[in-house]
């Protein structure tokens, strides 16, 4: 009897305890359920979700809900990035620690400059940026760097191709930067990368090592010429003012002299239309007055006037032999 009442109890420890066994794995079930049908996308984050492997939403940061074990969630890092040109991702060389050959570029003269420039990015379409070259998920992020190196290098090759050295070392420097970065942008959008250049800076562009001596002459004789120059513009500016007052001193004087001969001449012009007229009325009169006043301008210069009359013969009153001989 009382093995049969022990043999009972030990069937109801048995059923309590797959009750318990069983109660706690559909707690755990229930647990990871919870767990797999939420997710967080970060501040710095988005995130993709796909439903049984094809593309569903993009899900922007905070708390979200998905389907378990439907869903799958790939997240992007949206922050800004940097790549050192034309290295790419050698990081771990030490600054200015580089060959040559590497940042050499040819210039439209045939000439080379040493060229580095640094491109910052972000990501901008999480859905092409994830699948569009996808490689690893792991390996995602260097993939498409070494894609964006490839690009810039092509980009900043051809352009500082259409340009001289000097242009390319000089006044140039900010064109050529603003047209890499619109053509980067463009090759980049052409293969659906999904990212976006956000600036593009050249760090250094110098001659090379053999010839750096001869550019820094010659940047020092186009720095004396532009001193010369201010020093000319200088004394231009100075001395133009002085002259324009000059000109127009001249040129106030020489119009008032015209405007009075003008008038002068106008008078004298009044004054023989008068005499003219008066002459017409009576030519005769006004011909022997004028005749009478000028000699009256002419007597009154004159101190000793001898008179001499009209029959005499000849000008002194000598005996005339020849008639008294005749």
């Amino acid at each position: 009897m009382s093995k049969d009442i022990q043999f009972e109890f030990r069937r109801e420890d048995v059923a309590k305890a797959t009750r318990l066994i069983i109660v706690g794995f559909l707690l755990l079930a229930l647990l990871l359920l919870g767990s797999r049908s939420m997710y967080t996308v970060q501040p710095n984050e988005q995130a993709v979700v796909l439903r049984f492997g094809k593309y569903s939403t993009t899900a922007e940061p905070g708390l979200h809900f998905c389907i378990p074990f439907v869903d799958e969630v790939m997240t992007a890092d949206m922050r800004e990035r940097t790549v050192r040109m034309p290295f790419g991702l050698s990081d771990d060389r030490p600054t200015g620690k580089y060959n040559e050959e590497e940042v050499l570029m040819l210039t439209g003269d045939l000439n080379a400059a040493a060229v580095e420039w640094t491109v910052q990015w972000r990501v901008a379409e999480p859905r092409q940026y994830l699948f569009t070259f996808h490689d690893s998920y792991e390996e995602q992020d260097k993939y498409l760097q070494d894609i964006i190196v490839i690009v810039g290098r092509t980009v900043m090759n051809r352009l500082v191709g259409d340009y001289s050295i000097d242009e390319v070392l000089t006044g140039k420097r900010n064109e050529i930067r603003e047209q890499a970065l619109e053509a980067t942008q463009n090759m980049l959008d052409k293969y659906e990368c999904g990212i976006r250049i956000t600036d593009l800076q050249l760090q250094r562009v110098t001659p090379p090592e053999q010839v750096k001596a001869s550019f820094a002459a010659v940047n020092e004789a186009v720095q004396t010429r532009d001193k010369l120059e201010n020093e000319a513009n200088k004394e231009k500016n100075t001395l133009l003012p002085k002259a324009r007052a000059d000109r127009d001193k001249a040129i106030r004087e020489a119009e008032g002299y015209s405007a009075r001969r003008r008038s002068e001449v106008k008078g004298e012009i009044d004054a023989l239309m008068a005499q003219y007229e008066q002459y017409a009325k009576a030519p005769e009169e006004t011909r022997q007055r004028l005749y009478l006043e000028s000699m009256e301008k002419v007597m009154s210069a004159v101190k000793n006037k001898t008179i001499i009359d009209s029959d005499l013969q000849q000008l002194l009153p000598l005996l005339n032999l020849n008639e008294g001989g005749r």
